[in-house]
């Protein structure tokens, strides 16, 4: 039954409790080139973009010491820019409305999704902060050091910690045990099995929860308030996270350049993230707004059983249960009652909307985009694909471009779908997925 009633139209509330797809255009969103963002009472900017991608950029030599997978790329965690005009064509989305592109985050190096971005960052932030404290760096040195006895002596004696439904947990465990800091992950009931497996063959510590994702942030939270040598991570509302995941919008922007593809009053970009507690998709929304102005169009994507930005967009405070879902997706990274408010407050003036998407259209899709483009990606890396479809083909998207005045630019569109993970799913889990969108696609 719900127990709360969202400012939706008769049709959208009727699909929202009925777990159909939807479309919601933000009233909130600001066309002001230069709107602030405060979160929590602080302004962001691009300077804090900056400063994320400066911190990663002095962790490069240390981390192609610790990965040998990233020592080609010089210690650098990024992801291609990819055109794919057949999946565009498989889509149906007429090239008369722009092109279809991938930032292909499923194949993001040493944890294998988006996550490596924000909970990477985070970790590199904690244990930067002990290493000028202690005296084993400067901004100006070499970070290889850290790779050395006194570093490793200083990180063993703390716990870093997050909780997780599994590609956050990846990415901060494989990277603080590599740096020597011991490491927890509190996963939730629908974690999948082999992204636990992963964990403990890094000698990450897996802690299993009965309850869903907010249960299993809540359980790792107090673990830790209790210890004042172990350091939380945590995705409800951390801003190091955000800001992490906001570095990729200065990647982006350079690949956009280097493909020819123009952002501006005359080419407006529209990016489909997958969302779950909202931080990344946030963070790189953020980063691009930084860059684009009102030229970029950041639409996140979610189960139609767990759309929990959305909710938290429309009442603050109010989970999935609240409006009588279930939170219950294969799309296990976006298995989210309640969202970030951090992320939700940094959002309500730059975001275009949020439409929802059922558990089997991210099978078709994952099968349409191995049939068309040879990609491989989990299923809640699909949710992006239906982003072009339901902005041209719903009233409220169509809606949207009207009211923004885009109709009459759509043929010079970049449509971008983030995908966001899958390079680590084991083959058995992955020929389970293709069979199952195989069957639906059909």
């Amino acid at each position: 039954m719900q127990t709360v009633t969202l400012p939706l139209s008769p049709q959208q509330q009727s699909d929202l409790g009925t777990a159909r797809p939807l479309f919601w255009a933000n009233p909130q969103r600001s066309e002001d080139a230069a709107v602030a963002t405060v979160v929590e009472g602080r302004g962001i900017s691009l300077a804090d973009v900056r400063g994320a991608q400066a911190r990663f950029q002095r962790f490069a030599p240390l981390l192609a010491q610790l990965f040998p997978e990233l020592q080609a790329e010089a210690g650098r965690i990024e992801s291609a820019l990819v055109a794919v005009p057949d999946m565009q064509r498989a889509l149906e989305i007429p090239s008369s409305q722009g092109s279809l592109w991938i930032k292909a985050d499923h194949s993001l190096p040493v944890a294998g999704s988006i996550k490596a971005r924000g909970g990477i960052h985070e970790v590199l932030e904690f244990a930067e902060s002990l290493a000028l404290e202690h005296g084993l760096v400067t901004l100006d040195d070499d970070y290889s050091v850290l790779a050395e006895a006194p570093a490793r002596a200083l990180f063993s004696r703390y716990q870093v910690a997050v909780g997780s439904t599994g590609n956050l947990g990846l990415s901060i465990g494989v990277m603080a045990s590599a740096l020597g800091f011991r490491a927890a992950v509190h996963m939730s009931a629908d974690a999948k099995e082999w992204k636990k497996a992963r964990l403990r063959a890094r000698g990450v510590e897996v802690v299993e929860h009965t309850g869903d994702y907010a249960s299993a942030v809540a359980a790792g939270r107090r673990n830790a308030d209790a210890d004042p040598y172990c350091y939380f991570v945590d995705d409800e509302r951390s801003l190091s996270l955000m800001l992490g995941y906001s570095a990729a919008a200065l990647h982006l922007q350079a690949q956009l350049e280097a493909a020819g593809l123009r952002v501006d009053a005359s080419h407006p970009l529209f990016v489909y993230l997958p969302c779950g507690v909202g931080g990344a998709p946030a963070g790189i929304a953020f980063g691009l707004r930084q860059l684009y102005g009102p030229h970029v169009h950041p639409i996140f994507a979610e189960p139609t059983q767990s759309p929990c930005f959305l909710v938290e967009m429309l009442a603050p405070g109010a989970s999935v249960y609240d409006v009588g879902l279930t939170n219950r997706t294969e799309a296990d990274g976006l298995a989210v009652p309640q969202a970030s408010e951090l992320a939700a407050q940094a959002m309500r003036p730059l975001l275009a909307g949020v439409y929802t998407v059922p558990d089997d259209r991210l099978f078709a899709d994952l099968h349409r985009l191995r049939e068309t483009e040879g990609m491989r990606i989990e299923p809640s890396a699909a949710a992006g694909f239906s982003g072009p479809g339901m902005l041209l083909g719903t009233d409220a998207g169509r809606a949207y471009l009207k009211q923004h005045k885009l109709e009459a630019l759509m043929p010079d569109a970049t449509h971008l779908v983030w995908t966001t993970g899958g390079l680590f799913v084991p083959p058995e889990e992955y020929a389970r997925f293709a069979e199952r969108g195989a069957a639906l696609a059909a």
